[in-house]
């Protein structure tokens, strides 16, 4: 009675010290977030809650990310350390368990003859060995003191919840690549059109310029420029055609398919994205952007690893009970109660001279929940830093356009006025071509700035926090 009075005593006081925790919780900093965006268009959560499938609308657009968010490789690794960190954070919620062990064993010893053990043992059993058979259950548990446990369970949900928010950021960047690499297409179909235009044209020309060459009226250098004026028109040709192939290629392997065609609808003016926002504040759209949650997660994470360093160099108190049976004859193994054997164990341990190791360790921890933190404020100034910019490409690309939209009717115009001054022989050859050339260089640039466009506005979409879902 009195061994499990003394053991009730234990059990209560390491009771009472499982309230002294000694890890803090996690609690977000201000961040000081700014109250606006430089540029006027403005958000609200409301609307990048928008799923990406309400944000696309071309259909083959939308079934090719569909396939790489299924069978992209980057994805699939992914989600494969989502499987490992879901076994850990389920394993860490059993911690505060005892550990329970069976083991059973029969053992045969021959003892010398001129040994005690030996004479004892032919003296009372008449046998010149010793047989032993046990069986044992013995149980294991460490009294949660300083709040190890729930410490060690913050700490794996952090880790599984950051993993989980980097898939979010993963599919994301998968999505805009997808999205950037289908409309880079539509813009390259779109480069290929315009230089065959302008090859057509150029041809014309240069047929106009044979026939006045022929009759004598102008000299064979302006057919030369001419036929040369045609030949960069052409050589856009190819260069165009070989892009094409490299970025079919890069889309297939995105979806973790062999290099093939994408079939693709449309033009480049009808994969324009509105890209309309309400009102809303930095602070309550970019904490949901999946990178800057991962980031905020690896502090909680930092903090519960400084709080179990901490802990380690405080006492452990650990229960070691034990029962079983055990006997010297296999018909008497099993027999109750004569057989049984027990055992009631407390252990106190406290780390004395560790040669600093557990405070070097638990300083180390304290510099990376700083370093934590450091990198989760410098994410989050990263992430306002993104929205600015993806806003200011998307405003002022809107103003590139109306004034290359322009510079494209007045260049249309002085191409066909030059062709006409020139049969009526009031301009010259040069001028002509210098038309042509300048409206060539125009419309590749119209088509480069819609890519931009597109471009910020699958990136603002993303920089915003965008579902993934």
């Amino acid at each position: 009675m009195k061994i499990l009075y003394k053991i009730g005593i234990v059990l209560l006081t390491g009771t009472i010290m499982t309230s002294c925790v000694v890890g803090k919780k996690y609690s977000r900093e201000d961040l000081k977030a700014p109250e606006k965006y430089r540029e006027e268009i403005a958000v609200t959560g409301d609307t990048i809650l928008l799923p990406w499938k309400s944000y696309y609308k071309d259909p083959l657009l939308v079934n090719l990310i569909e396939k790489a968010l299924v069978k992209n490789n980057e994805v699939l690794i992914a989600m494969k350390s989502m499987e490992q960190l879901d076994l850990s954070y389920k394993q860490a919620k059993l911690s505060l368990l005892p550990t329970l062990d069976f083991d059973a064993g029969a053992s045969r010893a021959y003892q010398s003859k001129n040994s005690l053990n030996g004479s004892l043992s032919a003296q009372f059993i008449g046998k010149d060995y010793m047989d032993d058979y046990s069986a044992n259950l013995r149980m294991s548990w460490e009294v949660d003191i300083w709040g190890k446990a729930a410490m060690q369970k913050r700490d794996a949900k952090a880790a599984y919840f950051a993993q989980k928010e980097n898939l979010s950021a993963l599919k994301t960047r998968i999505i805009v690549q997808v999205a950037q690499a289908y409309y880079n297409l539509l813009g390259l179909d779109e480069q290929l059109k315009i230089a065959e235009k302008n090859i057509e044209l150029s041809t014309s020309t240069l047929d106009m310029m044979k026939l006045q060459y022929n009759s004598g009226s102008i000299s064979s250098l302006a057919v030369n420029q001419t036929e040369a004026q045609k030949k960069t028109a052409e050589l856009l040709v190819p260069l165009a055609k070989a892009n094409i192939a490299v970025q079919e290629n890069a889309l297939q392997i995105l979806c973790s398919e062999y290099p093939n065609s994408i079939e693709r609808a449309g033009n480049i003016d009808a994969a324009e994205i509105n890209v309309v926002f309400p009102t809303g504040i930095p602070v309550s759209l970019l904490s949901r952007r999946p990178d800057v949650k991962a980031s905020e997660y690896a502090v909680m994470s930092a903090v519960a690893k400084t709080g179990l360093a901490k802990a380690a160099m405080y006492p452990t108190l650990s229960l070691n009970p034990s029962i079983g049976v055990n006997s010297f004859e296999f018909d008497k193994w099993f027999d109750f109660p004569g057989s049984v054997t027990k055992n009631i164990a407390a252990n106190l341990a406290q780390p004395i001279f560790r040669k600093k190791a557990l405070s070097t360790a638990y300083k180390v921890a304290v510099l990376e929940q700083e370093k934590a933190a450091v990198q989760f404020k410098q994410s989050f100034i990263t992430a306002v830093g993104e929205v600015n910019d993806a806003m200011s490409r998307l405003k002022y690309a809107d103003e590139r356009i109306v004034l290359a939209k322009e510079k494209a009717q007045s260049l249309d115009k002085a191409t066909s006025d030059a062709s006409l001054l020139y049969k009526s022989g009031m301009a010259n050859y040069l001028e002509v071509i210098t038309a042509q050339n300048s409206s060539l260089q125009n419309d590749l640039d119209v088509v480069t700035i819609k890519l931009e466009k597109l471009n910020a506005a699958i990136n603002l979409y993303r920089a915003l926090g965008g579902g993934v879902e």
